[in-house]
């Protein structure tokens, strides 16, 4: 399971000129679901995003979290995050999981987000979405927690 986190002063998603989900300070997520992700995958994957330090302490390092700021999650679906971009001029989507298997895993991870952690907000699985954002320093990182069974 793959997250590029960036964080934020402010973001949302629009879906046909309708805002569908938005936060303040925090986290903008887009995350990747790939063949074999599960729940451990997703339980680590939010783990690492509500736990990682990319929020400035009283000195100005990084070293408070999403869980210390107590700030936004915005969590928006990208399949394209698990291209396979290695050769030639256009992507391979082999490793990104079925639009079945995606959705249900996103699911699961926004659903899961919301039972240890207030705002969570999603985009939609599946939809065109507009994302806007104000990244903050900028300030992004790429988090991925591979599946334990890796696609053959």
């Amino acid at each position: 399971m793959i997250g590029l986190l960036q964080r934020v002063e402010r973001a949302h998603v629009a879906v046909a000129g309708e805002v569908v989900a938005a936060i303040d300070d925090g986290l903008l997520v887009l995350v990747g679901v790939q063949h074999g992700d599960g729940q451990r995958e997703r339980n680590r994957l939010l783990e690492r995003l509500l736990g990682y330090r990319v929020f400035p302490d009283a000195a100005g390092r990084m070293n408070r979290s999403l869980q210390d700021t107590a700030g936004g999650l915005l969590l928006v679906p990208q399949f394209t995050l698990a291209a396979d971009t290695r050769k030639g001029n256009r992507p391979g989507f082999g490793p990104a999981a079925a639009p079945e298997e995606g959705q249900a895993c996103f699911e699961a991870l926004v659903a899961a987000a919301r039972d240890v952690h207030a705002p969570v907000a999603a985009g939609r699985f599946g939809a065109d979405m507009q994302v806007h954002l104000v990244n903050d320093g900028p300030v992004t990182f790429w988090l991925e927690v591979p599946p334990a069974t890796p696609r053959a």
